[in-house]
């Protein structure tokens, strides 16, 4: 584990450090794609996954809750609703899973999170729509 990756979750409470570690290496193992950095995003120090120099994830424990951010499933309806029936007690935002507790994120399902995520490749997905919105554009004049 990055030193930066591993001082940031030390710095947790240490009932939060088991599932922050065990998430932190769900990720890596799952999804190949990405590279773990601690920086600031949304004004909070977070570990953020990314693929092709862009955010893919990000987990963070702030004052009140842990936060996992998942990208793809905020593009996508199917993962989403999937994934929100499979953690009923934890609370879903756009792009992200709100915890308060390990026993609100089984390791089997997040793991399972992962490896569906693994293969979308969010840089192709926005270059794709902003070529399909150039093209809209032309076929309007």
């Amino acid at each position: 584990m990055d030193a930066h990756v591993k001082k940031y979750i030390s710095n947790q409470s240490t009932d939060r450090q088991t599932i922050l570690s065990q998430i932190h290496s769900l990720i890596v193992e799952e999804d190949k794609t990405v590279v773990p950095i601690v920086e600031p995003m949304m004004g909070k120090e977070m570990i953020v996954y990314k693929a092709k120099g862009s955010m893919k994830y990000a987990l963070a424990g702030v004052k009140k809750y842990m936060s996992l951010h998942v990208l793809p499933m905020y593009g996508s309806e199917k993962l989403y609703t999937k994934y929100q029936a499979l953690f009923p007690t934890a609370k879903f935002q756009k792009g992200c899973i709100n915890f308060n507790a390990a026993e609100e994120m089984p390791l089997g399902i997040v793991r399972k999170l992962f490896a569906d995520c693994s293969g979308i490749d969010l840089i192709k997905i926005r270059e794709e729509y902003l070529r399909e919105k150039k093209l809209k554009g032309k076929t309007k004049k």
